[in-house]
């Protein structure tokens, strides 16, 4: 199906956005509206329109944020235009569950992400939680690793969910926005993570949960090449900003969040937006040269990036500084769960194990033992074919004292070289005086 003309009153070309929107109302986005009763709960997935003009408006005064439609309704748009029929119709494989597999290029786009170009990622079966009311930031501070205090609105950071001694539950990235925190987290913990912290809540906490994934749908850019996307879609403001940092746009207005890093990575852009221009900005950005990427290259680049997921890397087997996560905790923010154990391992340098990469002579299989002139050192979480179809890649924690960067290990018969990983290697390890900065 060919993809709509986009069009601005304007500016005609090249741009689907125009300008930045910087939340002149006491709104958050995205607002998390209830649906319609009446409309059928298989259809509340991923529902996109798909106009054939695009308008962008300005907030630049007053009398112009008031003629803007900012009530922002995120019912979902008549039931024949769905994302992922729009994705189907783009040559994507889709799960029963509705997830988008492949575009039958899974080489293509994970040489794209690596090699200077630029990929777009539908991680809309990725969780969403907004966290509102007054004790938000302090609610979170208390109940995450990250600090919390020292983030201003359109700031954001990853932050880790940890049990009481630390073990880990996975990563969170936040976004602080006007009225809520939105945390985009891994499609297995969502639930989990939302009841948990419904749980702890207390009587007099002014703290609002919601699961808004269904209302959204939510993209990544990778690649080198996607600052020259986000130039040419006429959202350079954002381009060079600090990790974390989100504006907010409207497009025929819907809201459009659009932030600095891709959850893979400090590099590339995250958008969140209403289902009901998801379809036409995905076609937008593949017009520009997004090559299309599904899950499964998205988790063989996962792995070569060396970013830990849910079920993997993080479990309750590991500790959040046994996993790498230093540049999501905070030591010298006060109590928070997790905290004392933190402390100590850090007081006492008491990490006993790390994550690595491993370059693999064969493939292996996840949970596998490492093992250095026979003993067990470790335990092998993720494997993927590499970037050839000879090469093989793993991710798994080993002890420190067995091994180290260029280090010879073994899984079964097969030979391994301990290497570093890019998003490990950005890792900051703290000390008693040292923090991440987070402001």
């Amino acid at each position: 199906m060919a993809a709509p003309p986009l069009s601005s009153a304007a500016s005609l070309s090249p741009s689907l956005f125009t300008t930045t929107w910087k939340n002149p109302l006491p709104l958050p986005l995205p607002l998390p509206l209830p649906l319609p009763l009446s409309f059928p709960s298989q259809t509340l997935r991923r529902r996109a329109a798909a106009p054939t003009v695009i308008t962008v408006a300005a907030t630049a005064t007053s009398a112009a944020a008031a003629a803007l439609p900012f009530e922002f309704d995120l019912a979902p748009p008549p039931i024949d235009h769905d994302l992922l029929e729009t994705m189907v119709d783009l040559g994507a494989e889709v799960s029963e569950d509705g997830v988008v597999e492949s575009f039958g290029n899974d080489e293509e786009a994970i040489a794209a992400a690596a090699d200077g170009g630029v990929v777009a990622v539908d991680l809309t079966h990725f969780g969403r939680i907004r966290v509102s009311g007054e004790d938000r930031i302090q609610f979170l501070h208390n109940q995450s690793t990250a600090n919390f205090e020292h983030l201003h609105e359109g700031q954001g950071c990853d932050t880790v969910f940890v049990t009481p001694t630390a073990r880990t539950i996975d990563i969170a990235h936040a976004w602080v926005m006007k009225n809520a925190v939105t945390l985009v987290v891994s499609p297995e913990t969502c639930g989990s993570i939302t009841e948990m912290l419904r749980k702890y809540i207390f009587f007099a906490d002014k703290v609002e949960i919601d699961d808004i994934t269904k209302q959204t749908c939510f993209f990544v850019l990778l690649g080198p090449k996607s600052k020259q996307v986000m130039e040419d879609v006429n959202l350079g403001s954002i381009v060079g900003k600090p990790y974390g940092t989100h504006q907010h746009y409207s497009v025929n207005g819907m809201p459009i969040t659009v932030g600095v890093g891709s959850i893979i990575s400090e590099d590339g852009f995250s958008l969140l937006l209403s289902p009901a221009v998801a379809g036409s900005v995905w076609k937008r950005l593949l017009s520009l040269g997004a090559i299309p990427m599904g899950v499964s290259a998205w988790e063989r680049y996962r792995i070569l990036q060396g970013r830990p997921t849910p079920g993997k890397e993080l479990t309750n087997e590991f500790n959040v500084l046994e996993a790498g996560l230093w540049n999501a905790v905070s030591i010298d923010k006060g109590c928070y769960k997790g905290q004392e154990t933190i402390s100590r391992l850090v007081t006492y340098d008491g990490v006993k194990q790390r994550l690595w990469g491993i370059h693999l002579s064969a493939p292996v299989e996840p949970g596998s033992p490492i093992t250095v002139d026979g003993k067990k050192v470790g335990k092998l979480t993720s494997y993927a074919q590499g970037r050839k179809e000879s090469d093989h890649f793993g991710l798994g924690y080993i002890k420190r004292q067995a091994a180290s960067a260029g280090s010879e290990v073994n899984i079964g018969d097969v030979k391994g070289t301990v290497v570093d990983v890019p998003f490990l290697a950005r890792q900051s390890p703290l000390t008693r005086v040292s923090s991440p900065k987070q402001d």
